[in-house]
């Protein structure tokens, strides 16, 4: 009896299963008890005892839901303040990271080097590298000169007044313009993976296809919209739940500052314990609703 040949989609199945396996081997031993731990902490009110092994757990119910949600003065601000503050971002990142790897993927010299020089922000991300970005000295004092000289806080506040002075109405989508302008530099240090991502996707894509496109009488436009948006579409998605995920998770994080400050500090097992749970909740459901929405205009490439 001949054995029976694998097929190419169930080689890529058990590749794809062996580079996450190490994943899959941490994430059972040790994250899946301590998350269950957290959890529980969430319907319980925790007391710190040493003499019991650390802390004592008592059914609580939805006490601590209930006070994070109906009682804590800070922390439902911090989290909508949190969500809007990613609707904002996520477009303009998605938006960059695409604008950018369609021309890193121009054929031009030196593509390398600047190639490199995009994907900095990736490296600079560090922890080391971030905490001499917020705690320089000589950043701050630039910033504090350029505000003493122009009066303003930022080139957003220069172009309000000239609008104003103008006489023109700003809007929301005024604020949303002048917001994305003050986020420039976060969107550019967040978009390194995203423009990987769509690098690779836009490098997949057959030469023929446009050759073909353009004996046919398209043109540049035409094709971008035709055959370059829809086979990089299922990438889209990707960053888009990535984009999601490192927002919630940023170290400069309000919300998960408070969280963390709630543990650590005050010793509030319980109540920090329900806030994580409900940051992770709103994160699946913003992730499950947009998910759903994008699917549905995915085009899969066979």
């Amino acid at each position: 009896m001949k054995k029976k040949k694998m097929t190419l989609a169930t080689k890529n199945a058990i590749a794809g299963y062996l580079f996450i396996l190490p994943f899959i081997i941490g994430f059972l031993a040790f994250m899946v008890l301590p998350l269950f731990q957290s959890l529980r902490m969430s319907f319980s009110e925790v007391t710190v005892d040493p003499s019991a092994g650390g802390f004592t757990m008592v059914f609580a119910n939805l006490k601590n839901y209930n006070e994070v949600i109906n009682i804590d003065p800070d922390f439902k601000i911090l989290l909508i303040e949190n969500l809007r503050g990613m609707l904002l971002d996520l477009p303009a990142t998605l938006i960059f990271s695409f604008f950018v790897a369609l021309l890193l993927n121009q054929t031009f010299k030196g593509r390398g080097f600047v190639r490199a020089i995009f994907f900095m922000p990736v490296i600079l991300s560090s922890g080391v590298i971030v905490g001499l970005e917020y705690n320089n000295e000589m950043l701050a004092s630039m910033k504090d000169v350029i505000q003493e000289t122009t009066n303003a806080s930022s080139i957003t506040t220069v172009l309000q007044d000239m609008l104003v002075t103008d006489g023109t109405q700003s809007g929301e989508l005024f604020q949303f313009v002048f917001d994305l302008i003050d986020h420039i530099y976060d969107i550019a240090i967040q978009s390194g993976i995203q423009i990987i991502i769509f690098l690779s996707g836009l490098q997949t894509i057959s030469v023929s296809m446009f050759e073909a496109a353009k004996i046919e009488g398209c043109t540049a436009w035409e094709c971008f919209w035709k055959i370059t948006l829809p086979m990089v579409s299922s990438l889209i998605l990707v960053n888009v739940i990535y984009t999601i995920i490192d927002y919630f998770c940023r170290s400069d994080n309000e919300v998960m500052d408070y969280i963390s400050t709630s543990m650590i500090s005050k010793m509030q097992y319980d109540l920090s314990a329900a806030m994580a749970w409900i940051y992770f909740a709103c994160c699946l459901v913003i992730i499950g609703i947009i998910s759903l929405i994008i699917s549905k205009r995915v085009y899969y490439y066979e």
